[in-house]
């Protein structure tokens, strides 16, 4: 794969009604139902509604053989309106209803953590080498009739791994580790090839953005060694709501998209099915606005490990690089110095002006001709073309504004004399993320530790298409241990606080710096068992001034114990309209009544000395 320069990954193409996926076919859009699998007018016109907003694919839980069985009559429905739309049957926990859902979907999706596994208990078993190829055997010979009854009428799969329900079998031999999700998914993927099934469909997802990309990776990795070119479906699972969730989405989809992988998505957000489509949209579009770029010759480093990368190794100017958390650098070049004292810049760009009113407790950078020795904190920011200046300006710490194609040999021997300096990367280039990786490749490769602060410019008049561009821009770039921080600059009416959140936002939905509660939610479907937006909204409302807590909000049990296994609580749908609440992966309290259960909550979180009074 070429770091620097975007290419789409070759795949094979998969029928799935009248909608093929993969090969040369455009990256297709997706979103699940929310409604009861066995309300076939609520079914549908949820499926219109999806699909109206430009979903190309819809998804509807399946729980038992009547919801499949139901399929039917969903589709009939949708087809004599006049759609085609193919449906897409999520299966959980039992093959039989696979086997049902194969005669009237256009695609069914199988769970390997659950398909002939029993559902993860978390306990901790033992297999010998003889035990396990016997439990392999087991799948083969219940997976292979469904792929017969798939092959008789026409109907894809997808094989959807989810780091939240991996079982007990895979766990005992590779951990809660993305080496054992692969081996999850290709377990399966080798029947299939052994039984000349090609029209297969991968999924690997996880509520950690680092988990999924590092996971996505790996699979594309181990399908090339054996031959493999499946098309993959990504998606960032309970990804929450609002910015929280388009942040999320957009920087683990984005990263992976941005590298080529990805034949269609699912941006899983906590709202309404159809609020999903125009944000999965608008990143498609966004990412796919590098293609034919200009060539990027960039170098690979040769400590560089894509598939297992670690920080690229920098030393420490004054907070910035080695092993200090990325910062947050804003611009205030109107003098404005409004900040939110939860997302507050570690240091403020004023241009060549220092604002009128000063807050003593915050570090400006200034024009470097404009820099007074004599001002505390504050500290000059040069541009590539003042490098005599660089060199004759006594600072402990000094900013350089640096483009990649600036980076000469007069350049480079200034880094290599002055390490106190803290390289600003700028970009205009069509595909931003190829240049800044071929900077930090370039440094890595001379030997230079002077960390990376990178600039992202952009001119948006909506919060949201900001928050998903940047997003999107800086995924690879953090997943990758590239980023000593974060500078993003909007010439647009979106005011500064939104900005500086969406900054924080993405560090902590990359899982490189906290700064507020984090949210693990899953999006809904017929199974979710409570009202999920407004329950979402309560516990917000309650515990969002908590940073650094991580709450999981699950609608039911199918991913629940599991994709919230890393947060601090957990509030799962345990029945109709009944709660049952977990510290980490324990469950504390079970079928608790909705009404109560969110006082409940509090109430567990008081208790283990987790909760401050707002």
């Amino acid at each position: 794969m070429d770091l620097f320069n975007y290419s789409r990954r070759e795949s094979s193409e998969v029928h799935i009604g009248a909608t093929p996926l993969g090969g040369d076919n455009p990256i297709r859009i997706q979103s699940m139902t929310n409604t009861v699998t066995m309300d076939t007018d609520a079914c549908v016109k949820q499926a219109k509604s999806i699909i109206t907003a430009g979903g190309e694919y819809v998804r509807l839980t399946t729980q038992g053989v009547r919801e499949a069985e139901n399929l039917k009559y969903i589709n009939s429905g949708l087809r004599a309106q006049g759609y085609d739309t193919p449906l897409v049957a999520d299966v959980h926990f039992n093959p039989k209803v696979a086997d049902v859902a194969a005669l009237y979907a256009e695609k069914v999706r199988i769970n390997p953590g659950n398909y002939v596994d029993p559902g993860r208990t978390f306990r901790k078993l033992e297999y010998t080498d003889e035990e396990y190829a016997q439990e392999i055997e087991k799948i083969r010979t219940r997976f292979v009739p469904f792929l017969n009854i798939c092959k008789e009428n026409h109907t894809a799969i997808r094989i959807g791994v989810n780091h939240g329900s991996l079982s007990d079998r895979i766990m005992s031999r590779y951990g809660d580790t993305p080496q054992g999700m692969v081996e999850s998914c290709m377990e399966f993927l080798r029947i299939c090839v052994a039984e000349h099934f090609s029209n297969v469909v991968i999924s690997i997802k996880a509520s950690n953005t680092v988990v999924m990309v590092t996971t996505v990776r790996l699979l594309v990795d181990e399908m090339e060694k054996e031959g493999m070119a499946f098309p993959l479906h990504l998606g960032v699972t309970e990804a929450g709501d609002g910015e929280d969730g388009r942040i999320k989405s957009a920087l683990g989809i984005g990263a992976l998209l941005a590298d080529g992988m990805g034949d269609t998505i699912r941006v899983s957000l906590s709202e309404a099915p159809e609020a999903e489509i125009p944000v999965a949209r608008k990143l498609i579009n966004y990412v796919l606005a590098h293609a034919d770029h200009p060539f990027i010759p960039g170098k690979p480093a040769s400590q560089f490990d894509y598939l297992s990368p670690s920080r690229r190794k920098t030393r420490a100017v004054r907070n910035i690089g080695g092993d200090n958390l990325p910062v947050v650098i804003a611009e205030r070049l109107e003098g404005s110095s409004d900040t939110n004292p939860q997302f507050k810049p570690d240091y403020i760009y004023c241009g060549g002006n220092m604002p009128d009113s000063r807050d003593e407790n915050m570090t400006y950078l200034i024009d470097a001709n404009e820099w007074n020795p004599n001002d505390k904190n504050v500290y000059p920011a040069f541009n590539y073309q003042q490098m005599i200046e660089l060199h004759h300006t006594d600072a402990e710490l000094k900013f350089l504004f640096l483009p990649y194609m600036a980076m000469n040999d007069e350049v480079i021997a200034a880094l290599k004399l002055h390490p106190e300096v803290v390289i600003i990367a700028q970009s205009n280039h069509p595909n931003r993320l190829g240049e800044y990786r071929a900077m930090a490749h370039e440094l890595m490769n001379e030997g230079l530790e002077n960390p990376i602060v990178f600039f992202q410019f952009y001119q948006e008049t909506e919060a949201e298409n900001l928050q998903i561009k940047a997003a999107a821009d800086m995924g690879a770039l953090i997943f990758d241990g590239l980023c000593d921080g974060i500078f993003l600059y909007n010439q647009g009416p979106i005011a500064h606080t939104v900005i500086d959140a969406t900054a924080f936002g993405i560090l902590q939905a990359g899982r490189v710096r906290t700064s507020k509660t984090e949210y693990i939610s899953c999006p809904g479907c017929g199974r979710t068992l409570y009202d999920l937006e407004s329950t979402i909204a309560r516990i917000k409302a309650a515990t969002s001034h908590l940073k650094g807590l991580k709450i999981g909000i699950m609608g039911c049990i199918v991913n629940g114990p599991g994709e919230m296994a890393d947060a601090d609580y957990g509030y799962v749908g345990a029945g109709r309209g009944k709660i049952s609440l977990y510290k980490k992966k324990e469950c504390i309290e079970k079928n608790i009544p909705e009404e109560q259960a969110v006082d409940k909550l509090i109430e567990l979180i008081k208790a283990n000395g987790d909760y401050t009074e707002k």
